[in-house]
């Protein structure tokens, strides 16, 4: 199969300084409104890329579960491949593609641990089957096949049937605190508009267009 010939026009519309908001994090929440109102399937998935001890790359999707304290925020098993490429090295890099949209949004950032409580407060909203699965996962160990992790499903809500399912010490949520985002706004003839925002300090940002 050859890919060469393949191609589309990106016409959805372009983007102008003058309407983007001066906070990435504001402009971000009204591009990802937009995503939902139009409908996209998972507007909230994002890639989530990190460098191992070794140097490794990797990447996976995961999903955005909200924004606070000026990050972006996702929940994972802290023995995953993930969460000990982050304490190896806390710099990642987020995409959004919202190809719907002829969008995306590309963040540079810091990872950092949330704290216990702010875990407990979500996994204690996720559906019960979900916060048993936390428990019954060993997460990125391998697994000689499907039917034991159902066996140990079963273990654990044979277990838990008595009360809430306690929140495991080892899961928990990570924040990007970014320092470089990226718009990006497909156009036609690949001119497409890029602006990236620059983080100057805690408050303020460095905006620049990009060409493409």
């Amino acid at each position: 199969m050859k890919f060469e010939s393949y191609r589309r026009e990106y016409t959805a519309g372009g983007l102008t300084r003058d309407a983007l908001d001066a906070s990435p994090l504001r402009q971000f929440e009204q591009w990802l409104e937009q995503a939902v109102n139009a409908g996209l399937s998972d507007p909230t998935a994002m890639s989530l890329a990190t460098r191992d001890a070794d140097g490794s790359l990797w990447q996976r999707i995961v999903l955005l579960k909200g924004i606070s304290n000026g990050g972006f925020v996702f929940y994972t098993n802290y023995r995953s491949n993930k969460a000990k490429a982050i304490a190896a090295d806390p710099r990642v890099s987020l995409l959004f593609p919202w190809n719907e949209l002829d969008r995306q949004v590309i963040v540079a950032g810091v990872a950092e641990k949330m704290s216990m409580t702010e875990s407990a407060r979500y996994f204690l909203s996720r559906p019960r089957e979900s916060q048993i699965a936390a428990w019954a996962s060993r997460q990125s160990r391998p697994v000689p096949a499907r039917a034991a992790l159902e066996a140990e499903m079963s273990r654990l809500k044979a277990q838990f049937a008595a009360g809430e399912v306690p929140v495991p010490d080892f899961w928990g949520g990570f924040r990007v605190v970014p320092q470089r985002v990226e718009f990006w706004q497909g156009g036609e003839h690949r001119l497409h508009d890029r602006f990236v925002y620059t983080r100057i300090d805690d408050e303020s940002w460095e905006v620049e267009q990009l060409q493409p």
